[in-house]
């Protein structure tokens, strides 16, 4: 056997959502910052995204992230997270899966009952504080970057249900937030086919009619994922994000979370202090909680804190024989939804 390329990886998954974490053979990516890897690799050289990703030797239901040395001093380490359409700036499961691999795995020293991890993101500076005990990482908060409201109540013109409201907002990538009541539908295992595919649809349909771009980072310019919301009660929300190219998280998702946090805040529903908890398809939950206030670019922002858990269920080892025809992966729709790109 020869191989032209190893990688070994680190099966892990928070609260259902898998984020697999490459821990060796990534000898490094060009850039000066993470955004600028980011970047590279979105822009220039997208292959190691597509190996382990794409089929045969990824699948739909899942995340890899990209594990790289910090690009600033503070930092104890810096991730990339892969998914299928691109390489994104933040994801706050894979955060979480990123920090409990580090800490379990020994890559950085565990300190009982608390170990503080600085992550090195595309969207800035993440600061994780790990709940240890026994060896084991039993939860993660994560400090997130500001999120703010670029637009609330955006009216986005659709030909399956007319006009519907969204709130645009970021929390580590931007989102476009869907009250799922307009699409005629609950947010229930049963209808995740149904809301993956509509929340693509409608991804490609709102950044058609609205254009955004950070201020503090002008590659980061459009909506990355929609994600329905369902208000239970004032302290609990029901999310579900979707991802291209048709899939929901499994987790209660950090991001969207953290974007909502921003929303609530605008309406002034919240404030310095307010906890809530946001609730994912299948019933697992983060806790999220509002830290305090600051602005980005002059716009009014909040401080997120989210807290979920993760488990590490494995290691593997992948590789490429030079002579394999798959080598650059490939994408069929019966899986991947009818929102898969020609790649």
């Amino acid at each position: 056997m020869r191989w032209k390329k190893t990688l070994q990886i680190v099966d892990v998954h928070c609260e259902g959502e898998i984020g697999k974490v490459i821990t060796a053979g990534v000898v490094g990516i060009p850039g000066e910052t993470m955004l600028d890897k980011m970047n590279y690799i979105n822009e220039v050289d997208d292959s190691l995204r597509r190996l382990v990703v794409l089929e045969p030797r990824g699948c739909l239901q899942m995340s890899v992230n990209l594990l790289l040395p910090p690009t600033r001093p503070e930092a104890h380490a810096g991730f990339i997270v892969l998914q299928a359409d691109k390489a994104h700036p933040m994801s706050g499961s894979n955060a979480i899966c990123v920090v409990t691999a580090l800490l379990e795995l020994g890559m950085l020293e565990m300190q009982e009952p608390e170990t503080t991890v600085v992550l090195d993101t595309p969207a800035g500076l993440v600061t994780a504080h790990a709940d240890c005990k026994d060896g084991r990482c039993t939860g993660v908060s994560l400090d997130m970057v500001p999120s703010f409201v670029e637009q609330l109540d955006f009216t986005v013109e659709t030909s399956k249900f007319g006009k519907i409201k969204a709130d645009i907002a970021f929390g580590g990538v931007y989102y476009a937030l869907v009250d799922v009541d307009q699409v005629g539908l609950q947010i229930a295992p049963e209808n995740a086919r149904e809301l993956a595919e509509l929340g693509v649809a409608l991804k490609g349909v709102v950044n058609g009619q609205i254009k955004i771009q950070h201020p503090l980072f002008p590659e980061i310019n459009e909506v990355a994922y929609v994600m329905f919301r369902n208000r239970v009660s004032d302290e609990l929300y029901q999310t579900c994000t979707t991802l291209p190219p048709g899939r929901v998280d499994r987790s209660p998702c950090g991001t969207g979370s953290s974007a909502n946090l921003a929303t609530l805040s605008a309406r002034g529903l919240v404030d310095v202090g307010s906890r809530l908890k946001s609730r994912s398809t299948i019933g697992g939950e983060f806790n999220v909680e509002m830290r305090g206030k600051t602005e980005v670019g002059g716009k009014a922002a909040v401080l997120p804190r989210v807290h979920g858990r993760a488990w590490v269920y494995g290691i593997q080892q992948i590789g490429v024989d030079p002579n394999d025809p798959l080598s650059a992966g490939f994408m069929l729709s019966d899986t991947w939804g009818s929102g898969f790109p020609a790649v």
